[in-house]
């Protein structure tokens, strides 16, 4: 009976000790997963959120201002017409 006692107990230390080397596996292999993909994202040309959201901002105010310009010049071809003038061609918008 004290054999038998003792048998499981070595048995569930073996257990005991497998379990804890299969867990140690994972969260190596989910490291080294982790650094190769950052290597592979790394090697990628991304911008940071916080570069792109400027880039954005940037192009909103640069689109706000073209906007007010070509009103400000509708506004100046208007103003010459009226006094007898002659407004200048419009130029083709460039792509």
């Amino acid at each position: 009976m004290q054999s038998e006692k003792r048998i499981f107990d070595d048995l569930a230390k073996v257990l005991n000790g497998v379990a804890g080397t299969v867990a140690g596996m994972g969260r190596e292999a989910e490291a080294s997963m982790r650094e190769r993909a950052r290597e592979w994202a790394g090697g990628l040309d991304l911008v940071s959120r916080e570069e792109f959201d400027a880039v954005k901002t940037l192009a909103a105010n640069a689109r706000a201002e073209a906007d007010a310009l070509g009103k400000r010049v509708a506004a100046l071809e208007a103003a010459l017409k009226a006094k007898g003038g002659t407004a200048p061609a419009k130029a083709k918008p460039s792509k």
